[in-house]
Order: structure tokens, then sequence, then C-alpha cells
């Protein structure tokens, strides 16, 4: 046990009353991670001068729980933050039963190289379908698991990366550790091509799709909406589950 620990233990203090915290590198550079005995509690990028007190006192405002440096690290968690894959990582993002709870896992579900827009999001983390799609993104600027809930993987209905969390050298950053041809994305999302189709499988995906890579140019087939290739007889995949128009 850290030193701290047994100060807090020795005097008291209930482990339920802190969280500890690591900080670590990750592709678009340190991290810090605060987390429970059960569960990581909050993650927050090293960036724009931000130094370990004041990650304390935005975790104890957050989360009304301080945050103490310790040199053990949560299990699974270096793995997760090194490879992007995280969605067997316990993480504490709120009550179950809120839409900004159900955001951030739907969140989750995508993965890792890929890209889903927010109407996607709104639709996995079941929100009625007239929410503003504003709300969304607001979840996105203030996820309080930044890398491990891979905000980075959300685009506006365009194609392009929201990054409403930090600034987008850092979505890009880890965009393209996770093998995202980041000049690609912005050429669909500039090009209105929403969505790419096999003329083999007449079958239609997102482009960062792991099927929709694997479409050789020559049967490649752009759509502008979904409605569009339902129109060409095209259906959806079942893998990354475009949002019917």
């Amino acid at each position: 046990m850290d030193f701290a620990a047994r100060v807090l233990e020795r005097v008291g203090i209930g482990r339920e009353r802190y969280d500890t915290y690591v900080r670590l590198e990750s592709a678009a550079g340190g991290l810090f991670v605060a987390f429970s005995p059960t569960s990581v509690t909050g993650s927050v990028p090293a960036i724009e001068g931000l130094t370990a007190e004041r990650f304390e006192e935005l975790h104890r405002s957050r989360t009304g729980r301080s945050a103490i440096t310790t040199s053990r690290r949560f299990p699974g968690l270096v793995t997760a933050v090194r490879t992007g894959r995280a969605r067997k990582l316990p993480l504490d993002c709120g009550p179950d039963g809120l839409p900004e709870t159900d955001v951030l896992q739907a969140i989750r579900v995508i993965p890792a190289g890929q890209l889903r827009p927010l109407s996607w999001i709104a639709r996995e983390a079941s929100l009625p379908p007239a929410t503003d799609l504003a709300m969304v993104l607001g979840v996105l600027a203030r996820n309080p698991l930044v890398v491990l809930v891979p905000c980075h993987r959300v685009t506006y209905e365009n194609g392009v990366p929201c990054d409403a969390a930090y600034p987008s050298s850092i979505g890009d950053a880890l965009r393209t550790a996770e093998g995202i041809d980041m000049i690609e994305v912005r050429r669909w999302a500039h090009g209105d091509g929403a969505f790419l189709g096999s003329d083999t499988t007449r079958i239609y995906c997102h482009p960062t799709c792991s099927h929709a890579r694997r479409i050789t140019p020559p049967h490649r087939v752009v759509f502008t909406n979904a409605r569009a290739a339902h129109r060409a007889g095209y259906r959806a995949c079942k893998s990354c589950r475009p949002l019917p128009t």
C-alpha cells in the first residue's frame, strides 16, 4: 500500500471517500486516470498545463472524492490505454438509467479504428427520435473518461470528427494510433460520401467499418445517405449498423 493510503487508513478515512490515480502515456500524450477499488472513475488528458494538483481538484469537484497518487495501476488499465480497447474495463460512467450515462455507454460500443456519427450514438443510447443531437454533443464535451470512453470515434453527420472534449490534435493522434486515415476521413466528409457500398455483396457500411475497408476500388460505390443506398438495392451492414433514413 502506498504511503498516503496507509496514512489515510491509520486515521480512519474509509476507502469509499477517496480514489487513487496514476499518470500514464497514451497515443495523445499524458493521461491522468483515477480509480476506486472496483472501477475507473475518471481520465483527463494532461493538456494545457494540467498539473497533478489541478487534476485532483477537478476530480474532487466532479465526484466529491479526493484523489491521491499511487504507484499501483488498476488491472487491465495500461493495456486498455495502449490498445484503445477498453470495453471490458469497468468504468464508472454514472448512475444507470440517465441519458448521459446511456450516451457514454453507447460510445463504448464503437470498435477501435472506426467512426460513428452523433445520430448513431443517439440510436444506440435509445434516446427519443426527436432528441436534439446537440444534447449528445454536450455529453461528449463533458466526457469524464476521455480515451477510455472513446469520444474521438464520434463524428458529426457529415463525417467530420467532433472532438468536443479536447483539441482536434489529440483526437487526430488517437485516431491515427488506431489506424484511421484522417486524410481519407476528411476527403469522404467533404465529398459527401456518408456510406460505402460493395457492388458484389450489395451491402453498404460506414466508411471506417472493417468490412468497408475491404472493398476494393473497382467495386466501391459511394452513397450520400442511407436512402440512396436503399433505392439502389443495397442493405445495411449488420456489423456497423448504419442508421436508416
